[in-house]
């Protein structure tokens, strides 16, 4: 069928060539944007995937570079710190070489401390100028900010980590089960303790009383001695016009009064005979009275008279007392008073130089200390008379309170820091074990102490790290000390606490927590068992490391001060090293190297804590990242990314459909034609 209105066969090539041009334009724009999905049309649901996949991609890519700055930021505050620890370094130097005092001279300890006081300014300068893009890095400013300051238990607290999440706070609680404790060895291998003694005994007198006048008078020995003691005190009859005298035999132990019975004397001359006449005793008239024939049967007998000393309480704590007396002008009798020094180990007992007291008197002023009890044994005259040599007596309780080795012993202390042999011999006191042992705790970590005869040895650390072991190497036959130990070798136990319902990690005093909320570590103080809670209400640096802006994705972490006043321990903080402070070289040199020590291992901690965030926290999520953000890439480029070579063969197929379009478009157009031969 021949038409001319409606050319079919050219409409039909105009669709294609439509068609093929369309195709065309497709090809030229991929190859030319290098893109498969250009507009919605090309692909609507791998244009939604692709623009997902780009979201994430940036995402990723900024993640990454949030994580190379935080590990730029840490590198910043490690390289402070490393300038830190040899500043600390140079200060423990310079402590132990001022500790060398047998070969340095004063000067030299001096310019020493000057040099700590500059290393100190340095330290304080680095923490505050230290700074990553205009932020101080080691000033405390990145440290969590907390309410545990109020909490009394708490010596020391650490948070290195903690999610704050969306509220902003966490709530820390930790219960304490059990309290670290010390290890401890005891031994009662020691003589029994009783309760230490000593005697003041005064010079031997006799009191003479009796006359028929009243007169009264003591006799009493100038010096403490036995031969003057159990001297018999007689009258005799001199004769008439015979004068008086005074006679000591102390071979025959006598002291004889002749006067002339028919003229009788008196008590005041009888005194003052004694004492122009007779030096070994002195004489003082109490009451002047007459002496007559028929008070000439009176006697007397010179005896001690004596107050002992008793201590309160058994055992070697009150050996070796020094009892003495002194004498001050103008206290007046009855306000004669005792006094004790435990540290010195003497007791003083106080009266006034002139007036004499009953030993009675004197007893009650050791009454009144809580530590002895006095009690008056008075054969003599009952009489304390500061005015003879009674001031001069005085006395010591020596081993009187027992406890005491019953043998020579050597043996081997050992603790945490080393181990030292040690020697007592037979008749040693607890006490000075006691002694001995303290004197060399700073190279065992071992401590002594003494309770009513019994030994106790502590470790001075708490905890498994504490340690206290006991070797007896010798002991005499006689010896109970090694029988009396309670073990040989004893480990303390760390504390057991919970944080926040989770079993908490103990070593000694210290409980650490590390979860994906919390890492933190809190000291309590030695051997506490309290609880307590408190609120982490901000602070820390926070860290974006992940691609989505939420808690799980985050890392806030706390870089404490280092500072002189925060650097330290429980011994004491780093600024007590200046001049003039309590840890100074010259006043507290073994508190100063402690110190050091304790700030030494806080900035090495914290740079090990910071070392450890970047290298398991920054650089594996860096690395996690880039992985990620290469499939992430691939995933989009497959969706999205133009097939070069298909696109290339499709252009050129395109290009060909194109042509051949326009040919057989133009012999459509021209059939038409064909129409004119029939009408010829």
């Amino acid at each position: 069928m021949t038409r001319i209105n409606t050319n079919v066969s050219s409409l039909n090539a105009q669709k294609s060539l439509a068609r093929s041009n369309m195709s065309l334009q497709q090809a030229l724009t991929r190859l030319s944007t290098g893109l498969r999905i250009n507009t919605g049309r090309d692909d609507p649901a791998g244009l939604i995937a692709s623009e997902a996949l780009r979201s994430d991609i940036t995402a990723t890519e900024v993640a990454i570079s949030n994580s190379h700055r935080a590990n730029q930021m840490i590198a910043t505050a490690d390289s402070a710190m490393g300038q830190v620890s040899s500043l600390l370094n140079d200060i423990r130097g310079l402590v132990s070489e001022g500790a060398n005092t047998g070969a340095m001279s004063d000067d030299q300890i001096a310019a020493n401390q000057l040099q700590i006081d500059s290393s100190l300014e340095a330290l304080d300068r680095i923490a505050q100028t230290t700074t990553f893009q205009g932020r101080r890095l080691l000033d405390g400013s990145l440290d969590f900010v907390t309410d545990a300051g109020s909490i009394a238990s708490i010596t020391d607290l650490r948070i290195d980590q903690a999610n704050l999440g969306a509220t902003g706070s966490i709530a820390v609680d930790v219960d304490i089960a059990a309290a670290a404790t010390q290890a401890t060895i005891t031994s009662s291998g020691f003589s029994a303790a009783t309760p230490a003694t000593a005697t003041l005994t005064f010079l031997a007198g006799t009191e003479m009383t009796g006359y028929a006048s009243a007169a009264d008078f003591d006799i009493n020995a100038v010096s403490l001695g036995t031969a003057e003691q159990g001297v018999v005190v007689t009258q005799a009859d001199a004769g008439v016009g015979n004068p008086l005298s005074v006679v000591y035999d102390s071979v025959a132990g006598t002291l004889k009064i002749n006067f002339d019975y028919a003229a009788g004397t008196t008590s005041t001359l009888v005194v003052a005979e004694i004492n122009n006449n007779v030096a070994e005793f002195t004489a003082t008239d109490n009451t002047a009275g007459a002496i007559v024939a028929g008070d000439a049967a009176i006697t007397g007998t010179t005896d001690y008279d004596s107050v002992l000393i008793t201590a309160a309480t058994a055992g070697a704590d009150f050996n070796n007392i020094a009892t003495s007396i002194v004498t001050q002008n103008g206290l007046g009798a009855g306000n004669e008073f005792a006094t004790f020094n435990s540290t010195q180990g003497t007791l003083v007992v106080t009266v006034d130089d002139t007036a004499t007291i009953t030993t009675a008197a004197f007893a009650a002023a050791i009454n009144s200390l809580a530590e002895f009890s006095g009690a008056a044994t008075s054969s003599g005259d009952t009489l304390f008379d500061p005015t003879v040599n009674d001031s001069n007596v005085v006395a010591n309780t020596d081993t009187t309170g027992g406890a005491l080795l019953l043998d020579d012993l050597v043996l081997e202390l050992g603790g945490t820091d080393g181990n030292e042999v040690v020697s007592f011999e037979t008749g040693a006191s607890v006490n000075q074990m006691v002694a001995a042992i303290n004197l060399i705790s700073d190279s065992t970590s071992v401590s002594a102490s003494q309770s009513s005869g019994t030994l106790t040895l502590n470790s001075t650390a708490y905890g498994q790290k504490g340690l206290v072991a006991i070797n007896v190497i010798s002991e005499g036959a006689l010896g109970t000390f090694e029988a009396g130990l309670s073990s040989s070798r004893v480990n303390g136990t760390d504390i057991d606490a919970t944080v926040n319902g989770l079993a908490a990690i103990g070593d000694g005093n210290r409980v650490s927590i590390n979860t994906s909320t919390l890492d933190m570590s809190v000291t309590v103080s030695e051997g506490s068992s309290t609880n307590f809670d408190f609120n982490i209400t901000g602070g820390g640096g926070l860290f974006q490391l992940g691609p989505d802006v939420v808690s799980n994705q985050q890392a806030r972490l706390g870089i404490q001060s280092v500072n002189t006043a925060k650097l330290g321990g429980n011994t004491g903080q780093l600024f007590q090293l200046k001049s003039g402070g309590s840890f100074s070289l010259v006043n507290d040199i073994n508190s100063a190297a402690k110190v050091v020590d304790e700030a030494i291992n806080s900035v090495t901690t914290l740079r090990g804590r910071l070392g450890a965030f970047q290298k398991t926290t920054i650089d594996t999520n860096i690395a996690t990242l880039e992985d990620t953000l290469e499939n992430l890439a691939e995933a989009q480029s497959q969706i999205r990314d133009a097939d070069f070579a298909a696109e290339s063969a499709a252009l050129t197929r395109s290009q060909i459909l194109v042509q051949s379009g326009i040919s057989v478009l133009s012999m459509a157009n021209s059939n038409p034609q064909n129409v004119l031969a029939l009408l010829r």
